[in-house]
């Protein structure tokens, strides 16, 4: 028997549906996250083609896997990317070739090693994706974290990320700790760009 299928942007939507234009300050619990490490420009990096590619095939088999093997059924949650630099300059300079990131999808906490190798295998059986080799299932806490909804094109995101850190930031007494973080609600491939809606999120601590 199948269990109601969950639905995460619900369940946490204190955490996947944050008010638009509003920073809000979050505790973010540890979560498991399927997740791909790399660099490069997002708009034109195969590094990054092939981490995505390999991505959403992965939890989706797992999605299945898990509703087979456990009757626990899900909706995939969205992708989710941490972005940072050596020099963070260049996310003013607009060097994306020097960006690094970590593209994410969260993965049910009832998802064990176990039933992650049996879905990775069942994958790699068929026609593996590139870099499934470099998908890791890892567990990730960000905890104190100020949140808000960016709706609108990825290239419009920058004055709502220069308020954060600018404005909201000192005057709450607090400080980044940890690395940019951005949740896509929004298919680029399918929604038009000003209706894109992005959770933007900083984790922070006291100053």
């Amino acid at each position: 028997m199948v269990n109601e299928k969950i639905d995460f942007k619900k369940t946490l939507n204190h955490l996947y549906r944050p008010k638009k234009g509003v920073f809000q300050i979050v505790e973010v619990p540890e979560m498991q996250f399927l997740m791909v490490d790399g660099q490069g420009d997002p708009n034109k990096s195969q590094q990054y083609a092939d981490a995505i590619e390999a991505l959403y095939p992965l939890a989706y088999r797992l999605k299945f896997t898990s509703k087979k093997t456990l009757g626990m059924d899900y909706v995939v949650p969205p992708l989710e990317g941490l972005w940072w630099a050596q020099d963070m300059g260049v996310f003013v300079s607009g060097d994306r070739d020097a960006w690094q990131w970590r593209m994410m999808i969260m993965t049910p906490d009832w998802i064990t090693d176990e039933l992650y190798f049996q879905a990775r295998e069942s994958l790699a059986q068929k026609d593996p994706p590139a870099s499934l080799d470099k998908v890791h299932l890892k567990h990730f806490c960000e905890g104190l974290s100020v949140q808000i909804l960016h709706i609108g094109s990825y290239a419009d995101e920058a004055p709502t990320i220069a308020e954060l850190h600018t404005a909201f930031l000192p005057a709450n007494g607090l400080v980044e700790n940890g690395h940019h973080h951005e949740i896509y609600l929004g298919d680029p491939r399918r929604t038009p760009a000003e209706k894109l809606k992005t959770v933007i999120r900083q984790p922070v601590r006291p100053a």
